[in-house]
């Protein structure tokens, strides 16, 4: 039977847990200059299907309270970065893959971990997750409303509908085929495939825009002005935006006004 393992230094109270995540940082990071691969974790445990597993911090204010704490992984890939003296963004071409191999790993990743910025870097997370499917569907997750206690299917919605919504509009049958055409899509999107999820994701990302700080939401929340900007964008800058994060896109909104008034 299919159950869902954990690492154990994520379960315990959140002081403990910080400090243990750390401390497999730093062991990860020295393995790593050894020999060039990360290590695994040293024991997982079996997560009790009537354990609750914490994926966003917003919602763990029992702090004291042992648990799971997935989010808490952070701590580890803040130890592996100061051991290694390198910025995360430095080093996770060759971390974040080994570890997104575990069902664990690619549940981190997914909702948990640093902001994808592209849609290429987002579409391997979800195959992650879809590969990984069966054992995280033993799961009971609370990611980011109190008392709200949630499945695997909920969880993605809640944390990674953005990309349903951009990448297949169309529904389907169940959250997992939706991601399943996602991640697809995602894939072996070309810069035009991106550029029209953007626009067709536009009319329901705008009206979170907060009007009081433009200057120039004439133009910004123009559709046909944001197609004539997207063709003006370096390959860096488009390809934060590719995956249609609704934040990234606001975020580029705003560096775009802002430049309107400089020039």
């Amino acid at each position: 039977m299919t159950t869902l393992q954990l690492p154990s230094f994520l379960h315990g109270s959140s002081s403990a847990i910080k400090r243990k995540a750390k401390m497999e940082g730093q062991r990860c990071a020295k393995q790593y200059q050894l020999n060039g691969e990360y290590p695994p974790p040293r024991e997982l445990r079996t997560v009790a299907p009537d354990e609750v597993v914490f994926t966003h911090e917003i919602v763990d204010f029992q702090e004291e309270r042992p648990a799971w704490r997935l989010h808490e992984y952070w701590e580890t890939l803040s130890g592996l970065s100061d051991t290694l003296g390198k910025s995360y963004r430095h080093i996770n071409a060759s971390h974040e893959p080994a570890v997104r191999e575990t069902a664990w790993g690619a549940l981190f990743f997914a909702i948990c971990g640093p902001a994808p910025d592209s849609a290429e870097r987002t579409a391997p997370r979800l195959e992650a997750v879809l590969r990984a499917w069966d054992s995280l569907q033993h799961g009971r997750y609370l990611h980011q409303k109190l008392n709200t206690f949630l499945d695997l299917e909920g969880l993605m919605t809640a944390a990674c509908g953005w990309a349903m919504d951009a990448w297949c509009p169309e529904g389907g049958d169940s959250v997992r085929s939706r991601l399943e055409v996602a991640a697809e899509r995602m894939a072996r999107a070309t810069r035009e495939d991106c550029v029209e999820a953007i626009l067709r994701q536009l009319p329901q990302i705008l009206p979170f825009a907060d009007k009081q700080k433009l200057n120039h939401p004439e133009i910004v929340t123009d559709l046909a002005a944001w197609r004539e900007h997207l063709a003006t964008l370096d390959a860096s800058a488009f390809e934060r935006i590719s995956g249609v994060r609704p934040g990234w896109v606001l975020q580029r909104l705003y560096q775009w006004d802002k430049l309107l008034g400089v020039n």
